[in-house]
């Protein structure tokens, strides 16, 4: 990969950066709080590189819970990357061997890159995307492993840590409001999930009226797909 398009990813992959060392060392330092070390943390942002899930994987390891457990909470929070590749079908086209990666790379942050970022003139944007994915991998497996080494070398109170998760996603939905023109998307999802939180949440429970809710929101977007992808979009013009 040449250094132009790096230090094009870099750049806007600055935030995530940020981002994934506070939130990479919480979940390195939480990790290590229940006896497991740095090289735990490292493989296990390697290979399954979702922050949600990783947090969540702490306490299911925490609580020796059984692997129908881990396999059924791990659908239910990770289930709107399915909404995260199916908007992502045309991005990835042609993008050969790198394509799985992408697809294994598309975690809540990245999602949020590849969908405002363009390329800059004279930088391809296959190679482009692959290197934003690259780099926001880089860095949460470095938090990771500094959260780690950090918690068996300094003894730390982690009461409240895991919030950091929440304050990035609260950043990034910022951000991409302020980038983008057309709202309707961040207005459709923040409204179908407060109405199905307030309507569903007590009789059905958080899980499942997440789930009823996404597939709302899916169905929401497929009905206005024209109206929210036009055939010749600006960047301007960029939905959120």
């Amino acid at each position: 990969m040449d250094r132009k398009t790096l230090s094009a990813a870099f750049s806007v992959t600055i935030p995530v950066l940020m981002g994934y060392l506070a939130i990479g060392i919480a979940f390195g330092l939480m990790l290590q709080e229940i006896g497991y070390n740095f090289i735990w943390a490292f493989f296990m942002s390697l290979s399954i590189y979702a922050g949600s899930g990783q947090y969540l994987g702490v306490t299911l390891l925490s609580t020796c819970a059984g692997l129908g457990t881990v396999a059924l909470m791990t659908l239910l929070i990770n289930f709107r990357h399915l909404v995260y590749g199916l908007s992502m079908l045309e991005k990835f086209r042609g993008m050969g061997w790198r394509k799985l990666y992408m697809i294994f790379s598309l975690t809540d942050e990245t999602y949020a890159l590849l969908a405002s970022a363009q390329a800059p003139a004279g930088v391809e944007p296959k190679r482009f995307y692959f290197a934003i994915a690259l780099l926001d991998h880089s860095y949460w497996i470095l938090g990771s492993v500094i959260g780690a080494v950090a918690g068996a070398l300094i003894p730390l109170d982690t009461t409240g840590i895991d919030f950091a998760m929440t304050a990035l996603f609260i950043v990034i939905a910022i951000d991409q409001w302020q980038s983008c023109s057309k709202h309707l998307p961040a207005l459709l999802g923040t409204g179908a999930t407060a109405v199905f939180l307030i309507g569903l949440g007590a009789l059905w429970g958080q899980q499942q009226m997440l789930l009823v809710s996404l597939g709302v929101i899916v169905l929401a977007l497929l009905l206005l797909r024209e109206r929210l992808d036009p055939s010749q979009p600006g960047e301007e013009d960029l939905p959120c």
